[in-house]
């Protein structure tokens, strides 16, 4: 890429940038949230690639159904055994682009949005290594994972890890479009507010509440 060799990035990059010249606000109900979801061509970080990528926004604690983006990646791998889960074919009707415009398109969405994801650190390192084919560095957003935070809960404190299926069956959320990623960033939104009313019980909640600890492990 021209502007890696030049060191310089292009323009929706330094765009994307630009939203955090601010510091972050504290107070959910002024954050902007991205929640969002990856469907891949399987589970390994480094060799698999993105298929599709799900986003919902949630201002004021509510989710905006009219504030979202979809986005499906052509496939230069394919891998069918992971189809029976997402339902993406290799060629289909859907309008696919390239990992690269879907990367601008995902910077031009989120700004400086906090982003929630369940099991995050995966969805994350799959769009980190997508901007780092195109020679640019990583996210800046801070990051929110719903595991996490229902661990936070202490409702349940028999393992460490739950799915999403798991915490959907135990908050009542219906399981709509599942292995979607729009459809998986909807219902990880409705989790999402249902985590944070049980967490916003004792005290005023902040982003800082919701954060891992400095002494966290892991790729978040």
């Amino acid at each position: 890429m021209n502007w890696f060799k030049q060191k310089s990035y292009p323009r929706f990059w330094d765009v994307y940038m630009s939203h955090f010249s601010k510091l972050q606000e504290q107070n959910p109900k002024a954050i902007r949230f991205v929640v969002f979801d990856t469907e891949t061509t399987g589970l390994h970080i480094k060799n698999d690639r993105i298929l599709s990528i799900g986003c919902i926004a949630i201002e004021n604690l509510q989710i905006k159904v009219a504030d979202q983006l979809e986005c499906y990646l052509k496939q230069e791998q394919f891998n069918a055994e992971t189809v029976k889960i997402h339902g993406l074919l290799k060629q289909g009707k859907l309008t696919k682009i390239e990992e690269s415009e879907a990367m601008e398109r995902f910077l031009a969405y989120i700004e400086n949005a906090v982003l929630v994801a369940h099991h995050a650190a995966f969805d994350i390192a799959m769009i980190n290594n997508a901007l780092k084919r195109l020679n640019l560095p990583k996210l800046k957003n801070k990051v929110l994972d719903t595991g996490h935070l229902f661990q936070k809960t202490k409702l349940d404190t028999s393992k460490s890890h739950f799915s999403l299926d798991e915490l959907s069956k135990r908050f009542h959320i219906p399981l709509h479009d599942r292995h979607t990623a729009s459809g998986d960033a909807y219902i990880t939104a409705l989790l999402f507010l249902k985590l944070l009313s049980k967490l916003n019980t004792n005290s005023e909640l902040t982003l800082r509440h919701l954060e891992r600890p400095n002494n966290r492990v892991g790729l978040i």
